[in-house]
């Protein structure tokens, strides 16, 4: 530094002032610190992939998106699907052994019905009353032709279980089964085609169901009065043919 007088200062820089100088923000160390070489700004590298995703951008990510969206579509079309139903098939062996020993009266169930029905629902009420309410069997299959038939059967006053099972109080008129004359009954709104009888000692039998009258009739065919014994109860998923 000069004086006014030509003298130069040579006064040296204390090392505080160097190190506070040296350690300024570039922003505040003027132009020449943002420059490189002829004061051009200094280039940072980008790798190819990263370039790439900078410039794809959203039309890309739609694009993808919508072809993942048109591969699912496609699976779910050519996917087959059904909407039916699977009833699982039960063993009613300990429902037959208790009505068989238990009930108070001769109860009926069907014998050598073919493998395709299938037995899908079997309930027992009343047994353990102890005799004060009525004894009910419901017995569920599936027929040949994939319809509903079940035998409903109970020693219930008949003029209030028959109307009950067969949601109907009209009958149709009748059909033999077997030399057996059955009632006929069909409640139209439910699709509900039945067959009842009610035996001597005022027990009544019931096969009601979608089933046809014909598929009924060879249910209520195959209908026998079960004897008691003192056998354990033996399993009967598949009826025998």
């Amino acid at each position: 530094m000069r004086d006014p007088g030509g003298v130069t200062d040579k006064t040296p820089v204390p090392a505080e002032d160097a190190e506070e100088t040296a350690a300024r923000p570039r922003a505040e160390q003027g132009p020449e610190a943002e420059s490189g070489r002829g004061g051009a700004p200094a280039a940072i590298p980008v790798s190819p992939a990263v370039h790439k995703r900078l410039t794809t951008g959203l039309g890309g990510f739609t694009m993808a998106m919508g072809a993942c969206l048109l591969l699912v579509l496609a699976i779910f079309v050519i996917t087959p699907r059904s909407n039916k139903e699977v009833l699982p098939t039960v063993d009613y062996g300990s429902q037959l052994w208790a009505m068989r020993n238990d009930a108070p009266f001769t109860s009926y169930a069907p014998e050598g019905l073919p493998p395709s029905w299938r037995p899908t629902s079997s309930r027992l009420h009343g047994l353990d009353e102890a005799g004060d309410k009525p004894v009910a069997w419901h017995l569920g299959f599936l027929t040949p032709s994939d319809e509903y038939a079940a035998l409903e059967q109970s020693n219930e006053k008949a003029s209030d279980y028959v109307p009950r099972m067969t949601n109907n109080r009209n009958p149709l008129g009748t059909q033999q089964v077997n030399g057996v004359t059955w009632t006929k009954y069909h409640r139209k709104d439910k699709k509900a085609n039945s067959l009842a009888r009610t035996l001597p000692d005022g027990v009544s039998l019931v096969v009601t169901g979608t089933a046809s009258y014909e598929e009924l009739a060879i249910l209520a065919a195959s209908l026998r009065p079960l004897t008691k014994q003192s056998a354990s109860p033996s399993p009967s998923t598949s009826p025998r043919s």
